[in-house]
């Protein structure tokens, strides 16, 4: 079954890799294959925190091409115009690649090029509905296309301080086309359950998991998303089995909650990976 057949019919298990600073994508295929155990399909960044790295289309190709794994290829506003938007996203479905998620992307000053001018043509709901428009046929100029097959994937903040934004903005990104979610970390269902009651998605959701290992870690992930006391003190007492453990329990209990799926940060460490999947594997 494809990650598309999948989604809302069992439960999805995608994890989080960054495309390599140079032309040699050696490391990043080694990692697709490792995680290629444990997961349904393997997300690809775009120049996260705007930092060069190769194009996720070629390296999503680059995967695809090597393994029997599905990618799910970031693509950000950044750096691009709605022509070169349109350009790449035809040149990544003749390559393979199916599943975008569409992102606004960090902005060029908090990377390796701060002096670069980002673009920001159209937002995340604009770049959903380009795609949705070369699904149909279209290009955003009106000119007829063959149609694209992608699904359309979107980003979402169960842990958003406005709520009723987040579903406002949830809502446009639904009509805009998307066809499922992938959210920023989560630490506890009680968040995920206030997510559902007041954005009450229409689409799958696959919920962001981080497993934290560090108290240190714990302080950066702080800044910019809540983080319960309970983990903090289960770090000083046990310190990373705390954070793996925590991890494990997180997508565990999504599963019992019969949501679609979860969405791993591993940031670069695929043997926590492994620790906190081969469970779960064991479990299926």
């Amino acid at each position: 079954m494809t990650l598309r057949e999948k989604l809302g019919k069992s439960f999805v298990l995608t994890a989080e890799l960054d495309p390599p600073r140079g032309s040699d994508a050696t490391k990043l295929l080694e990692e697709a294959k490792a995680a290629q155990i444990f997961v349904d399909a393997v997300n690809i960044s775009d120049s996260p925190q705007a930092n060069l790295r190769m194009t996720p289309l070629v390296a999503a190709h680059l995967v695809q091409q090597a393994l029997n794994l599905e990618v799910i290829a970031h693509f950000t506003c950044r750096d691009r115009n709605v022509i070169a938007l349109q350009s790449e996203l035809l040149g990544a479905h003749a390559l393979g690649v199916r599943n975008i998620l569409c992102l606004r992307g960090d902005p060029p000053e908090r990377g390796d090029h701060p002096e670069a001018k980002g673009v920001f043509e159209v937002d995340a709901v604009g770049l959903s509905r380009l795609v949705a428009s070369l699904n149909a046929g279209k290009s955003k100029a009106g000119r007829d296309l063959e149609p694209t097959d992608f699904a359309i994937a979107v980003a979402a903040n169960p842990s958003a301080p406005d709520l009723r934004l987040e579903a406002e903005r949830f809502a446009q990104k639904v009509a805009a086309g998307a066809t499922f979610a992938q959210t920023q970390p989560v630490f506890d269902l009680e968040t995920i359950q206030r997510f559902e009651d007041i954005v009450q998605p229409s689409i799958p959701v696959l919920y962001g998991v981080l497993p934290i290992r560090s108290l240190e870690m714990l302080e950066r992930v702080k800044k910019w998303t809540p983080v319960p006391d309970a983990l903090k003190r289960d770090l000083e007492t046990h310190g990373k089995r705390a954070g793996i453990a925590w991890t494990q329990r997180i997508v565990a209990e999504l599963r019992g909650a019969g949501v679609a799926g979860a969405h791993l940060y591993p940031l670069g460490n695929l043997k926590v990976l492994a620790q906190i999947l081969e469970p779960v594997a064991v479990a299926q």
